[in-house]
């Protein structure tokens, strides 16, 4: 057999005399790709940092082991030849683009600087190729977006970008640590294939970790499945999927979601309306330029007490932009209507007292948890504010919720660097909970988590749910996810609510062909069941506007087309 182009052997992993990777033995061959998998916390992402020497070296040590690339043992060479490799032959995607992105220099200049150190290429040479590979990983209107800084990206597009910054140099190696995590279902299957015809083009290699084994089953010659910092199983594709031999494996390869959204209340009342919201942001510059662009359209929808409401539509369809809109941390017209009271016109300080009965969970646990707080200020951040407790009752009230939420309440005087993925959406869910809230908008809270951890959030959430009679707004591009979650689904596409109804009446009798395009990429057909309350027919309360029979219906007429 020709010789690895990379190959681990015997290594072990260790902060502060704590191994985290142990012995562990891994080669990739040229033009072949190895899918790393295992739950948060196993070791795959410390593994794929210590090919690069990326991992703090005050704090790492390497007890044992070797990685060999093209004849060099990369832990021993020195600092000079590790900055060769870096980015030139081997090349990475990060998992947490908002945090490896600069949030003050702009993305051309980001990507750039890649070209000018990597490539030598001058400013006006590099815009070219910039557009173009933007335009690859699909940014819309690349050109119009050099000029964008990471927050004004949506966070699919900013995954997009890390992309294109990593293939630009065209490595021989590419590490992927969960790059499409962020990424709605057709996205993911565009970046993927670009990822297939990168991988032939440049006759390149890849690590790819992921939790998704549906994209493992496409990309993955072979799989290596990691459990508590060890190789439990390393097979081809097709063996690890028909034959799993090991019982971690199995758990895996079992852990898809499933079952039903928690029962509903007999006769849920209206908690939430929202009528006719719309977010506009200006786009020119100077006197005479004041165009505007409309982000979100005239959406309206209602959520019950007790209910589930799932949005999902591709990554800048406008899903994050409504839920800010509601919690009143953007500008926006129109109605928003919580437990019968107008919040839309409040000013922030009569507006204080309904942040506590609103809480969210953003998409990004580590970027959205100060990392100069402990686990216990974190979690007892928003009781300062909003309650009059003593520091006894705090604690305690903190120690509470992290048992609830099936946290040790012993780590508390952690970190959040000290954390799991999976930990830490924990931490925020804690964070917003411990508030006791009636609404809680949860953005993509299990985009970033595999399969088995992914599960554990999803009871976890349906059993607060159930004890609160807590209502969710679920934000989600994963609909096997929303479809065990969620009572109601709306659909948006460009800023606009395309289709809304029942889970069932969605899931297995939808209108529209954006729609039906979601629901292909699905990795099984879902079987239609009764609906939970036969009773209860969620419908939107929003005041009747009259149709224009003549208004261009541009959801249906700028539908994209689906990809091969």
């Amino acid at each position: 057999m020709n010789q690895p182009l990379l190959s681990i052997r015997d290594l072990s992993i260790a902060f502060e005399h704590n191994p985290v990777v142990k012995q562990i033995d891994l080669d990739i061959h040229a033009s072949e790709t190895v899918a790393l998998v295992g739950e948060s916390g196993s070791g795959k992402s410390v593994t794929a940092l210590s090919i690069l020497r990326l991992l703090d070296e005050h704090l790492v040590n390497y007890p044992s082991g070797e990685i060999w690339f093209e004849n060099k043992n990369l832990l021993n060479v020195d600092e000079k030849s590790i900055r060769q490799v870096r980015g030139n032959q081997i090349s990475m995607i990060f998992q947490e683009p908002m945090l490896s992105l600069n949030p003050l220099h702009t993305i051309e200049k980001q990507l750039n600087e890649v070209l000018s150190i990597h490539r030598g290429m001058r400013t006006n040479q590099a815009r070219t190729e910039i557009i173009e590979y933007l335009d690859r990983v699909g940014i819309k209107n690349a050109k119009q977006r050099l000029n964008n800084y990471p927050h004004q990206l949506s966070g699919g597009e900013r995954q997009r970008v890390m992309i294109a910054m990593a293939i630009l140099t065209h490595p021989k190696l590419l590490i992927a640590d969960e790059p499409t995590t962020a990424l709605d279902v057709s996205v993911q299957a565009q970046i993927i294939q670009l990822l297939k015809e990168l991988k032939q083009e440049l006759n390149m290699s890849m690590l790819f970790i992921t939790h998704n084994l549906s994209i493992v089953k496409q990309v993955a010659d072979k799989v290596a499945v990691m459990n508590k910092g060890q190789i439990v199983e390393f097979n081809n594709r097709q063996r690890i999927f028909l034959r799993p031999q090991h019982e971690y494996t199995q758990l895996l390869l079992n852990s898809q979601p499933q079952g039903d959204p928690v029962a509903l209340p007999k006769e849920p009342g209206i908690l939430l309306n929202v009528n006719h919201l719309n977010v506009t942001v200006k786009t020119g510059k100077g006197l005479f330029k004041k165009q505007k662009r409309m982000l979100i359209d005239n959406v309206g929808f209602a959520i019950h007490q007790g209910e589930c409401v799932g949005l999902v539509g591709e990554s800048g369809s406008g899903k994050s932009t409504t839920a800010l809109a509601i919690l009143r941390l953007i500008k926006s017209t129109g109605e928003i209507v919580f437990d019968s009271k107008q919040l839309s016109d409040l000013s922030q300080r009569k507006l204080l007292p309904f942040r506590s009965r609103i809480q969210v969970v953003f998409q990004d646990p580590f970027s959205s948890l100060n990392p100069r707080f402990n686990v216990e200020q974190i979690i007892s951040e928003g009781l300062l504010t909003h309650k009059k407790m003593t520091v006894a009752q705090r604690e305690q009230k903190v120690i509470d919720i992290m048992q609830e939420v099936g946290l040790d309440p012993n780590s508390r005087h952690r970190y959040p660097m000290a954390f799991s993925g999976g930990q830490r959406q924990r931490i925020a869910i804690a964070r917003a909970l411990i508030l006791e809230p009636e609404l809680l908008v949860l953005d993509e809270p299990t985009s970033s988590l595999d399969r088995t951890v992914q599960l554990q959030i999803i009871h976890l959430l349906k059993s607060l749910q159930q004890s609160h009679q807590l209502s969710y707004l679920f934000i989600s591009h994963d609909l096997s996810v929303v479809y065990t979650f969620c009572h109601q689904v709306i659909v948006m596409q460009e800023g606009k609510i395309v289709e809304q109804g029942s889970r069932d009446k969605v899931f297995n009798d939808p209108e529209q062909a954006y729609t039906k395009k979601l629901l292909s990429f699905l990795d099984r057909p879902v079987k239609a069941k009764p609906k939970l309350n036969p009773n209860y027919h969620p419908q939107p309360v929003t005041t009747p506007r009259k149709k224009d029979p003549n208004k261009v219906n541009w959801s249906d007429a700028l539908l994209i087309r689906r990809e091969d």
